[in-house]
């Protein structure tokens, strides 16, 4: 089988704008967690949420563009050109080799509001705008992506919950090691807006933990009251290696596990079996044995029945080794679609500077975080090989392992 091989990464995020942001966020333990007061205005239960500030594409991107990327759409947009560059591939590189893209996205609930807000206010469907279907398809990262950058390989988004980022890295590596394509723009991306979050409130998920905003995301500690929504887009280029290297494309990592399962139970409520089964099947793929991971970032979204079950799958699999753990969705909320191909670039950055970020305000744990060695300050350490979970409304879940740039 052929070996994939990260060339570039870009990240728009809660914790930092781009990559050497994000990697001093992470270094310090730094929050991107407040309160937004217009959620509370709204009925929300919690008005707690990641904060970001959109970008301001003018001048930046051509306006025929600009009309259908929904929130999105822009985040991606921005994280998408820092992974190129990164990369080295520009424009006359694209249009003339066959890129694919698989992004995951899950929900475009702002850009279909306004569209309907437009329509009741106007009576009128001409007046929508003609961006407006553009932004409200859950492709709309890879339809306009793919038409911004020219892309002519493969083209689809890829809609699995909170595991959609991850499963879109995993089906990449899986086209490129079959040898279906030699290079894939990879990632995830999440509206950050208060219009996909309202039901989600509803079902008494989020923190209520309004009063320490910062504190607010506990994933593992014994005291979480609940996840905190967040978002933003990151992107990962894969390359099949040879191709890489005759390139002379930088080599950031390789991409050496992809496993994968279904829980088969309730639709909300997470199980051990299936992220058991998923982080035996990474392994499998890889060729390794849990011994030989340096390093986990869990999924741990700071849920009580999400993290006690992700914590018993960790110990289930690696059984007492003591692997170091933590969740960056502590610092960054949890990015939903975004989050499995944001915490490949987390740990990325980790693992070049030789860091394990902090499982910030794990203070208490229960009795199966216990277990595990979770890291609650910046500790030094030499990261070769990590593995990152997500998991996902449905039961789905994606397990990636990444091995640092050996060649």
């Amino acid at each position: 089988m052929r070996r994939v091989v990260i060339t570039g990464m870009g990240i728009y995020s809660t914790i930092g704008k781009n990559l050497s942001e994000v990697r001093d966020s992470l270094y310090h333990g730094r929050s991107g967690i407040g309160l937004d007061p217009e959620r509370k205005n709204m009925g929300f239960r919690s008005g707690l949420t990641g904060r970001i500030e959109r970008p301001d594409l003018k001048g930046k991107l051509h306006r025929r563009f600009r009309v259908g990327l929904g929130e999105e759409g822009e985040y991606a947009y921005i994280a998408t050109i820092e992974a190129l560059a990164n990369a080295r591939i520009d424009i006359n590189f694209l249009e003339k080799n066959e890129t694919g893209i698989l992004y995951g996205n899950d929900s475009t609930a702002r850009s279909v509001v306004n569209s309907f807000d437009m329509l009741r206010e106007k009576k009128d469907t001409t007046l929508i705008g003609s961006g407006s279907i553009f932004q409200s398809m859950n492709s709309t990262i890879s339809m306009n992506l793919s038409v911004i950058f020219k892309l002519k390989g493969i083209n689809f988004t890829v809609s699995g919950a909170c595991a959609s980022g991850s499963h879109a890295i995993g089906l990449g590596y899986f086209f490129i090691k079959h040898g279906l394509q030699n290079s894939i723009i990879c990632g995830g991306g999440q509206e950050i807006s208060l219009h996909s979050m309202g039901s989600f409130d509803g079902l008494s998920a989020f923190s209520i933990r309004e009063n320490e905003p910062t504190k607010a995301s506990r994933p593992f500690d014994k005291e979480r009251d609940g996840l905190v929504p967040s978002g933003g887009a990151a992107t990962v280029i894969l390359v099949e290696y040879e191709s890489a290297r005759r390139r002379g494309a930088p080599i950031i990592a390789e991409v050496i596990g992809y496993g994968f399962s279904s829980n088969g139970e309730h639709i909300s409520q997470p199980n051990i079996e299936g992220p058991s089964r998923s982080l035996e099947m990474a392994l499998r793929d890889s060729g390794l044995k849990a011994r030989e991971i340096d390093y986990i970032n869990a999924h741990a979204t700071s849920t009580p029945i999400g993290d006690l079950n992700e914590a018993i799958a960790i110990d289930r699999i690696f059984n007492g080794l003591k692997t170091p753990v933590s969740s960056t969705k502590s610092m960054t909320g949890h990015e939903m679609w975004m989050g499995g191909a944001s915490e490949v670039i987390y740990s990325t950055l980790m693992m070049q500077d030789s860091f394990v970020a902090p499982n910030i305000n794990f203070e208490t744990p229960d009795e199966a975080s216990a277990k595990l060695n979770i890291i609650n300050e910046t500790i030094q350490k030499k990261i070769n090989i990590f593995l990152s979970n997500s998991f996902g409304f449905g039961g789905t879940n994606s397990t990636i392992i990444v091995r640092k740039n050996c060649f």
